[in-house]
């Protein structure tokens, strides 16, 4: 993440500064220039290389373009003596210079007091406070004040090195997060002393470099927690903020990719049974739930409990639920799952909350909700880019899909016939499952959940020849293709086939002719020993006459012909 250094003057004196990534917005949208005037309204003070650093935490913009203020110079201690070594540590500048971020002068007005939670600390003896913003592993002696927004259960591991286990934590402070982690005999030490909620003085811990593929904040480094790192519970926790939320909307979902992580708020509108799945890991049992939340964005996605907030969770009458860290997932579009490391608030009490609340109880109870289902693809990887369209043809001389890798394409294509055999499975109707399952007597067991259902939840298993200007090709689409295309569940369509094969025919027969754009994905499988390459349907999109009008309209004006 880019950091950005300024040099803040007030007309007589100038100072060496460095924004807070929060802000880094202010420079990237040219809130702020060269000689703009601002009121510094929260901010700490380091020392690097025996030079006072100003760290700004929270700026206000009072005239963006103006003249350069007077003919500041350096900043002298007062009585020409250094500040005392026990305020702020010494460090390296490379501590405030880790990133290639352009320099910039800007004009500020001055602030008026040093920072009020560094100045208590000194005052009791302790170590100056330091805003997680400004931590780094070029620093030696520092103390943070930080409330603990979410603690992971412990968790053990063993490997050709040995066993071990730990627990995680995330502290947040005004400035920003950092993860902190405790390793065996620390965990012993301390996982009962860190609270979730609870604010903390937190000192003597190791810095490092974030481990990215085990953390989602927005922080270049993290904590190592040690036997002798200090913890001391804060009594006055006025000043630290209870929880940052980045939210999305369940439409904006479509946008995030799988894997990522997100803070999401919804209405509970349906609540799942508890059920079990047996980790192919540990081969135990683990307790998981369903949740299907909605919001005003008209979209409802399914999200996934595990563990203890599994079985803990018992929330009634359609609560407000955020969750801070939820996994983004693809399975049948776009879901969501927790973690260990997510956390669950009900009914929190902030602004978006209250909205929801109101807008649900008002008119959002009886509203009908789409899923991603439809709208998102069901594998993964593809979706459709209108400019990158490629004929069949052309899909098939360049062999795609011939080589070890799965190759993914745009394509407009027009239903010419569906296979009315296989047409649909009979599936799990559990939540999350979806895997086949065997009629025995009057039930039908599924042997992923070990249960058994009266009656199965069909679904789409789509084989189609569709034709452009250029040729013909067979594509494969499920559940979410078959929607789309017969604008009714799969159950439904077995009813009608095991009703009335006329009416049947005909559901199929209108099928013929549509067109629609496809996102695809071909790759190579082996069929009685014959290797051939299929083309799977990612995302199936009924066609938008007015924006397809609008693409054409808006080529012939960057074409030649109109200028």
């Amino acid at each position: 993440m880019d950091r950005y250094r300024v040099i803040v003057s007030d007309g007589e004196h100038f100072l060496q500064s460095m924004l807070a990534t929060q802000l880094n917005h202010l420079v990237e949208e040219e809130q702020i220039v060269k000689h703009s005037v601002a009121v510094v309204e929260k901010f700490t003070c380091n020392l690097v290389q025996d030079k006072k650093l100003l760290i700004i935490l929270a700026l206000r913009v009072v005239q963006k373009e103006a003249e350069k203020i007077g003919n500041p110079g350096p900043l002298q201690p007062r009585g020409g003596a250094r500040a005392p070594s026990g305020d702020t540590p010494a460090s390296s500048s490379a501590a405030v210079t880790p990133a290639p971020a352009p320099a910039m002068t800007t004009t500020t007005t001055p602030a008026p007091q040093a920072p009020r939670q560094q100045t208590q600390a000194n005052r009791s003896g302790r170590t100056a406070v330091y805003p997680i913003e400004s931590l780094s592993p070029y620093q030696g002696h520092w103390t943070i004040k930080a409330r603990v927004t979410a603690k992971t259960d412990i968790r053990t591991w063993s490997n050709q090195r040995g066993e071990g286990k730990l627990f995680n934590v995330t502290l947040m402070d005004e400035s920003g997060e950092i993860r902190a982690t405790a390793f065996n005999a620390a965990v012993d030490l301390l996982y009962d002393r860190i609270q979730q909620g609870k604010v903390y003085f937190i000192s003597k811990a190791k810095v490092n470099l974030a481990k990215k593929k085990f953390s989602n904040l927005q922080n270049e480094y993290e904590l190592t927690l040690e036997r002798n790192t200090e913890i001391e519970e804060c009594p006055d926790a006025s000043d630290v903020p209870d929880v940052k939320f980045n939210f999305v909307t369940i439409e904006g979902l479509q946008e995030i990719p799988k894997d990522a992580i997100c803070d999401v708020i919804g209405i509970v509108k349906e609540v799942s049974d508890m059920s079990t799945i047996t980790s192919k890991a540990t081969n135990k049992e683990i307790p998981k739930r369903e949740l299907t939340l909605v919001d005003n964005s008209g979209y409802s996605v399914r999200l996934t409990l595990w563990g203890k907030q599994a079985e803990q969770y018992n929330a009634m009458d359609n609560p407000v639920i955020a969750f801070k860290g939820a996994r983004v997932g693809d399975f049948q579009g776009r879901s969501l799952s927790a973690m260990s490391s997510s956390s669950m608030y009900i009914n929190p009490d902030i602004p978006e909350a209250h909205h929801l609340r109101g807008w649900y109880d008002a008119s959002g109870a009886e509203q009908s909700y789409q899923s991603h289902t439809s709208a998102m693809p069901s594998g993964g990887g593809a979706n459709f880019d209108r400019a990158e369209i490629r004929s069949l043809n052309e899909v098939k001389t360049s062999e795609l899909g011939m080589s070890d890798k799965v190759d993914t394409f745009s394509s407009r294509a027009t239903i010419m016939h569906i296979k009315g055999d296989n047409l649909a499975y009979p599936a799990c109707p559990a939540q999350g499952c979806g895997k086949k399952v065997v009629q025995m007597g009057d039930s039908w067991r599924c042997e992923k959940c070990d249960k058994s259902y009266p009656k199965p939840e069909h679904r789409y298993m789509v084989s189609m020849a569709v034709a452009d200007y250029s040729g013909q090709a067979w594509f494969q689409g499920f559940n979410d293709v078959g929607k789309v295309v017969f604008g009714m569940s799969a159950d439904e369509l077995v009813e009608i086939r095991e009703r009335d094969d006329t009416k049947f025919n005909q559901v199929l027969e209108n099928t013929r002719g549509s067109t629609y754009n496809f996102a695809c994905r071909a790759r190579q499988d082996n069929y009685n020993d014959q290797t051939r390459v299929r083309y799977g349907i990612s995302r199936i999109l009924p066609l938008d006459y007015h924006e397809e009008a609008t693409y054409l309209a808006n080529l012939l004006r960057r074409s030649e012909w109109a200028r």
